[in-house]
């Protein structure tokens, strides 16, 4: 019996009379994202027809996903709230705090040993709040999801930016940050701008090298990593039907790298086939008898352009396998171009490491297309040139491919097998020689290849690409091999090519594990003790942060004017930060020190207006702390892209900055400045980010009469004594303002339990 099931089938009970009293208001065709939303209204919530990328709205999810590195900070804010349980099924998943070494048994077994303070707590207090937890080794959240969780036409929140991963299995799954999954583990409606619709028609059918993750590696490429930035992306046609559930969530999982809210498909039988090779036929079973709610009305799929805001049409028959990279996911190139591009663009061709496996790829049908390229090189004589690696997205995966024997051909080709966690994907690789900082290349089928992301090096040229396509360049050693038209010299000296990959969409024997890592919580966890030491520097408990003064901001400084891309892994880095996830003061330390400063083009390098100076990041935010005196960071074009944690939003806030003045906004990143009671504005006109100096005195105006849809005034006085001033905006709304005035979201949620 699947996990919550009888959750579950009340959703699905309650669907027809839901959709009934939507479809009294509307009066119209319905796509498969507004159906999933407007049943998913918070029961205070009145349905409308909201406007797309304007409505402010109040939902109802029907659980919370959350992993280890940001479950610690939400969950330090959950024991904030005061409530005894959680409100919805939630679940906690140890997968980022795992460093990829030796090998799965050796790492599994450091991390074990080197985070028993923070899994103590996440258990423990799992085990208190009536949290579902998934021990270090169980798998990586995403995947754990898909296999155990995720239900056609569900709602679902995770503290993590891929949680739209489950958009495979039909949900809408959208990444937040950890006190918006605060607010729905308390009881608390769960707010969202009302999203803009992209449509995506697949025709045609995958075929020979082209799998799965080339769709969202071209729509990457045609939509850039802000594209879809306020829309839910929604997939369909024939081209969806004839896919793996797998493959549709490798699609959603890396609508992340588009800015999406979320992706999703229609439910079909690749999801009923899913469903029950996962052991949850009852859920199949339920969602077969409500399916016509589970997908479009026939009506918007015959005529898309009628009902999305745009429409992009691919014909997989003609797709092409695509690398995306480097530096950025959305820099798509077809593999037969590949070649002239990394001549112009001087690009290292030597492969020197191909890695796949990761939330994105790590499918029992990835998996075994990648071993028929392994188990042909090992037939035709090859040896893989690059080193090559595999991380199983689960012990489920990890049970069966071996089982199958996938690990024992892998191994034939020297490859290395990881722990079912997250790994080299977000930087948790000790990769020998990543220290010297050389010029290399190497091709992964993760999600996200920002500089110095997977290994520390900013030198690294990472190239995102399929399974298939990262273990033939492994083989190749050669970023412009083309496996479709060239050829490979194999130890006999012979000229030898390698056949298109093959493999199942789910194991013929059948899924198998011995000991998933799961531990249910306690019936009754109030006896339950939580303990955080005072002198631990992995774990802090938190301080509220202050309410707003009630006066317009005087006297701020430029802390530091960001030029270029500003990722949430530039504002607070992952990787061996990791470990202070949950302490606050201790991962501030971190704050800014990846994003580049416009006056010196140099990365953690920041002037300190009190002395003159330039000193790091922190140190000088630090200064300004201890003198009183508040800051503005101002950005760039999508400020905040990528991962959901709210640790970029935090750090500032507890360091003393008042504002962040950008050009635009990621969504998630800027709910989370809001949630933490922060000013996040955006240039009314972007020129004026020009006008900004290294040695500014800032003023925000207008804070006393602070209204939705209202501009601030920001002033400038500048080191020779003169002025000048332009207009800010802002999308906050009545409620989040009244977060900014409390000094953030959770002391309302604090203030309404001690009435």
């Amino acid at each position: 019996m699947a996990f919550d099931i009888d959750m579950i089938r009340k959703v699905y009970a309650e669907l027809p009379s839901r959709m009934a009293a939507v479809r009294s208001v509307l009066k119209r065709p319905l796509t498969l994202t507004e159906k999933i939303l407007y049943t998913h209204l918070h029961a205070q919530q009145q349905i409308a027809d909201f406007e797309r990328g304007k409505s402010y709205v109040d939902f109802a999810p029907d659980r919370v996903a959350m992993q280890d590195a940001t479950a610690q900070m939400a969950l330090l804010q959950f024991m904030q709230a005061g409530r005894p349980r959680v409100a919805v099924p939630t679940t906690v998943h140890c997968d980022h705090l795992i460093t990829a070494k030796d090998g799965s048994k050796t790492d599994l077994a450091a991390a074990i040993s080197g985070n028993k303070e923070v899994y103590d707590f996440l258990a423990s207090v799992s085990n208190k709040y009536g949290i579902g937890f998934w021990k270090p080794g169980a798998g990586i959240i995403h995947q754990i999801i898909l296999e155990n969780y995720a239900f056609p036409g569900g709602m679902m929140i995770g503290t993590d930016s891929h949680t739209v991963n489950a958009g495979g299995l039909g949900m809408i799954a959208i990444g937040v940050g950890g006190a918006d999954a605060c607010d729905v583990m308390a009881g608390l409606p769960w707010e969202l701008k009302w999203p803009k619709l992209i449509g995506v028609k697949l025709t045609g059918k995958l075929n020979g090298w082209t799998s799965p993750k080339d769709v969202i590696l071209k729509v990457a490429g045609i939509l850039t990593v802000k594209g879809g930035t306020g829309a839910v992306v929604e997939y369909f046609g024939e081209g969806a039907l004839a896919m793996s559930c797998t493959g549709k969530g490798t699609i959603c999982n890396m609508g992340a790298e588009i800015g999406a809210t979320t992706s999703t498909f229609g439910y079909d039988d690749s999801m009923r086939r899913y469903l029950i090779a996962t052991g949850r036929a009852d859920v199949a079973e339920a969602a077969d008898s409500v399916k016509e709610h589970l997908t479009a009305d026939p009506e918007v799929y015959a005529n898309p352009e009628k009902y999305f805001d745009q429409l992009i049409e691919i014909n997989l028959s003609e797709l092409e396998p695509h690398i995306n990279g480097p530096f950025t996911p959305d820099l798509a190139t077809p593999i037969s171009k590949m070649k002239e591009a990394a001549a112009v663009n001087n690009w290292p061709t030597e492969v020197k490491v191909g890695l796949i496996g990761s939330c994105t790829n790590s499918s029992y049908e990835d998996i075994s297309r990648a071993v028929s390229l392994a188990r042909q090189a090992v037939e035709k004589n090859l040896k893989a040139k690059a080193e090559f690696s595999i991380t199983p997205g689960s012990e489920q995966i990890r049970y069966t491919i071996e089982r199958d024997g996938f690990i024992e051909v892998f191994n034939k080709i020297g490859a290395t097998v990881y722990a079912n966690a997250c790994g080299p994907c977000i930087g948790m690789w000790a990769r020998a020689g990543a220290d010297k900082k050389e010029k290399n290349t190497i091709v992964h089928s993760f999600n996200r290849n920002f500089a110095a992301r997977q290994d520390g090096n900013p030198n690294t040229y990472a190239f995102v690409a399929s399974p298939e396509i990262t273990t033939a360049l492994a083989i190749a050693g050669d970023l412009t091999f083309n496996p479709i038209t060239d050829t490979l010299v194999n130890e006999k000296g012979e000229q030898v090519k390698l056949d298109p990959p093959v493999g199942d969409e789910l194991p013929v024997k059948g899924f198998a594990v011995e000991d998933n890592g799961y531990v249910a919580p306690a019936e009754d966890g109030s006896k339950v003790e939580v303990i955080v030491s005072p002198t631990s520097d992995r774990l802090q408990l938190l301080e509220p942060f202050p309410a707003w003064e009630g006066t317009d901001l005087f006297g701020l400084r430029l802390l530091i004017k960001v030029k270029g891309k500003c990722t949430t892994d530039h504002i607070s880095m992952a990787g061996p930060w990791l470990k202070y996830r949950g302490h606050l003061d201790n991962i501030s330390n971190n704050l800014l020190i990846g994003a580049v400063n416009y006056f010196n083009n140099k990365t953690n390098s920041v002037k300190n207006q009190l002395t003159g100076q330039y000193d790091e990041v922190p140190k000088v935010q630090r200064a300004y702390k201890a003198a009183g005196i508040g800051s503005v960071v101002v950005g760039d074009e999508n400020y905040g892209e990528g991962s959901s944690r709210e640790h970029a939003a935090m750090e500032p806030r507890h360091l003393g900055v008042r504002a962040i003045l950008v050009k635009s906004f990621a969504r998630i990143h800027e709910t989370n400045l809001k949630k933490q009671g922060m000013l996040a504005l955006t240039f009314v006109n972007k020129e004026d980010y020009d006008k900004i100096q290294e040695d500014d005195v800032i003023d925000i105006l207008g804070l006393t009469t602070f209204a939705p849809g209202k501009n601030l005034t920001v002033r400038l006085t500048h080191s020779d004594g003169t002025t000048e001033s332009f207009e800010v905006s802002h999308s906050y709304n009545e409620q989040q303002i009244e977060w900014f005035k409390a000094g953030g979201a959770l002391n309302i949620i604090r203030a309404s339990l001690a009435k």
